[in-house]
């Protein structure tokens, strides 16, 4: 029989492989539309009670129903495919050894978000102490490249000297997020790339709606300084 791990490998994160994010055209978009969708699934109540009795075709199955949207949010927020990856096994991975202690006193893709985003806090602030904060992401071989540069701009009347200049301000983005603390970047990113509440934001972190609002304005403050010159 597969460990849960081989299962996460073949199955899981085969589907989830059908949201490739490597080259241009296959980066995944992920907005505000994400969160409200993922609200909106079947309860997951009777598959979580399945699991909790050690059914793993359940667990599976609340795998295969999230697996996209934590791949991305990974995705976006480690700006690496292979970080990305990697965070996305091992939160499901934490999810299964854990499963027993859910409590029901949120949702289930509130509780897998709140794996995700500690898992990324984590690994952004191990990436800040190393000081490899970059602007770039890291595809499947292991090349380096500029995410927005990469994202073709098929606006009609879209010119080079436009092009040029909204990559140049992508990039300028890139590097004032990075000039945030791991909590500012994360809060500001889930609020304003995610679509997601304070409060959600909040739990997920294991704070407070207020600190999640107060950390926000502090990001929000630290980027517009950042940026003052490019007005």
């Amino acid at each position: 029989m597969k460990s849960i791990a081989e299962s996460l490998s073949v199955t899981a994160f085969g589907s989830a492989a059908g949201t490739k994010v490597s080259g241009q055209n296959s980066q995944p978009q992920v907005g505000a539309g994400m969160a409200s969708t993922i609200s909106t699934r079947v309860d997951d109540t009777d598959l979580i009670r399945q699991a909790q009795r050690g059914d793993r075709a359940a667990f599976e199955a609340l795998v295969r129903q999230y697996d996209q949207a934590v791949l991305k949010l990974a995705f976006h927020l480690t700006r690496s495919e292979q970080d990305a990856q990697d965070i996305y096994q091992e939160a499901f991975l934490k999810a299964y050894r854990h499963v027993g202690n859910f409590r029901f006193e949120c949702s289930f893709y509130t509780w897998i978000y709140r794996i995700v985003t500690n898992l990324c806090l984590d690994h952004l602030r191990r990436k800040q102490t190393r000081k490899e904060d970059s602007p770039v992401s890291v595809d499947s071989s292991g090349e380096e490249y500029d995410l927005l540069s990469n994202v073709a701009d098929e606006r009609s009347g879209a010119s080079p000297e436009r092009d040029l200049m909204r990559r140049e301000l992508g990039k300028r983005i890139g590097l004032a997020l990075n000039k945030l603390t791991p909590r500012e970047r994360m809060v500001f990113e889930l609020k304003h790339y995610q679509g997601l509440k304070l409060r959600t934001i909040g739990e997920m972190l294991n704070t407070t709606e207020e600190t999640a609002k107060n950390t926000l304005f502090r990001a929000t403050q630290k980027l517009r300084l950042t940026l003052a010159p490019m007005r």
